[in-house]
């Protein structure tokens, strides 16, 4: 015989079992309906507006003048100059404050999401991003900017006209209003359109943003896609990681160049490792974790096979250079000690400098042919979008294992390629 409370209390486990099954096997409705509502606010509804043609709009200057005098053009030289240092500004404390004296008044702003035109949109905007809006609170946090380079705003001595200036940036941005709290990352350009005016002497008129994962085409160049390419770019960034396989250690952090299609580009500092020769992988694995006791060991580790399988290298990251030092930390005394054992001829300790990887990813287990595969797909998206491979890089393969070799669950493997100075934009 089940008594009223014995009821109330199997209904209340079934309610609370069926809301937990709710959000655990959320489906595409519930987050459509949760990126609609957040692009409704975002775009500051009333200033929403069709996409801009794009066509020139990284070539052309924006603002064009008869001849000018060679003071004027001396002062609009200087006031692009100081334009720069605010956007320098503006992008390291997420546009707080933002200096609205150097954008006009109708300034309008398009990227692949969104449009809006006004002055006070366009603050709102970058307020809600950065949870300075009441709204934003609710949906983002830990929102943040990192400006790579900026170039152009070249004044012609001829007629007075500016050339667009162009920004290229990382962004991130969590979205805490989801339960298990992703992170959005984009990478691209932004072109400013500048004008002679304002109480600065020269004002932003419109910004149009591109991100790297989807308007980027053929050559590298930057074209407009249809909001619905972006949405849906937004939107796999939203789905929850599940059943991902445990990591080995902790990762070796670094800057996100480029989120591009199929592939990122990364900058990471240097840091030391131990390298091994190996034959078999659990072998390679077996040995470092001997030569490395004592110490605390990085993921991910690095493999590169040589073409024909002629040379096998395994290594683990043991420390990195953090911000603000000028080398990575000191070797563990005990592993020093016990590389100058016999048995340990072949381990080395190795410095490497800071670099720039392009990285394809896969999920699959980190056998010969996948790894391979993975590596041509690479160079052909890199090809695609004038990203230049060094040509000796096709001598081996190098990959990167994030979680421990007979790890259960999705595992995290990713195809590298070191770049060179010169062969890409950073």
């Amino acid at each position: 015989m089940t008594t009223k409370g014995g009821q109330y209390s199997r209904m209340r486990h079934i309610k609370l079992s069926s809301l937990l099954s709710i959000w655990t096997q959320l489906d595409m409705k519930i987050i459509c309906t949760t990126l609609s509502f957040l692009m409704l606010l975002w775009s500051d509804v009333e200033c929403f507006s069709g996409g801009i043609p794009c066509q020139n709009r990284l070539e052309r200057g924006s603002f064009e003048l008869g001849a000018v005098s060679s003071e004027t053009t001396s002062a609009t030289i200087e006031a692009v100059r100081n334009l720069k240092k605010v956007l320098y500004r503006e992008y390291t404390s997420f546009f707080n404050p933002m200096q609205r004296e150097y954008y006009a008044e109708s300034v309008s702003f398009d990227d692949p999401m969104t449009s809006l035109s006004g002055v006070e949109a366009y603050q709102n905007n970058v307020d809600m991003l950065s949870s300075r809006t009441f709204f934003g609170k609710f949906f983002f946090k830990d929102a943040g900017i990192v400006l790579h380079s900026i170039s152009g705003g070249e004044v012609s001595e001829e007629d007075g006209s500016i050339s667009n200036i162009i920004t290229r940036w990382s962004l991130r941005v969590t979205v805490q209003a989801l339960p298990w709290k992703p992170t959005a990352r984009f990478t691209g350009i932004s072109v400013y359109e500048i004008s002679p005016g304002g109480s600065e002497g020269v004002v932003v008129d419109h910004q149009t943003d591109y991100w790297d994962s989807i308007n980027i085409k053929e050559g590298g160049v930057y074209e407009k896609v249809d909001k619905g390419i972006a949405i849906g770019d937004f939107l796999n960034q939203l789905k929850p990681d599940n059943g991902n396989a445990a990591a080995a250690g902790p990762e070796i952090p670094y800057s996100l160049l480029r989120r591009g299609s199929g592939y990122e580009v990364r900058r990471y500092p240097s840091y030391c490792c131990v390298k091994i020769p190996y034959t078999r992988r659990d072998e390679g694995y077996d040995l470092l974790a001997s030569v490395t006791q004592g110490s605390d060991p990085l993921s991910p580790a690095i493999m590169e096979v040589f073409n024909g399988d002629s040379k096998k290298t395994m290594s683990w990251p043991l420390g990195y250079t953090a911000p603000g030092e000028v080398g990575p930390p000191t070797i563990n005394k005990k592993t020093i000690e016990k590389l100058k054992e016999p048995i340990w001829a072949d381990c080395e300790i190795e410095k490497v400098p800071s670099k720039v990887v392009a990285v394809g990813s896969f999920s699959d287990a980190s056998v010969g042919p996948i790894v391979k595969e993975v590596d041509r797909k690479l160079r052909e998206v890199l090809k695609k979008d004038s990203i230049d491979v060094p040509p000796d890089s096709e001598a081996s393969v190098k990959f990167a294992q994030f979680d421990a070799i007979f790890s259960l669950g999705k595992r995290r493997g990713e195809v590298w390629i070191e770049l060179e100075d010169g062969g890409h934009p950073w």
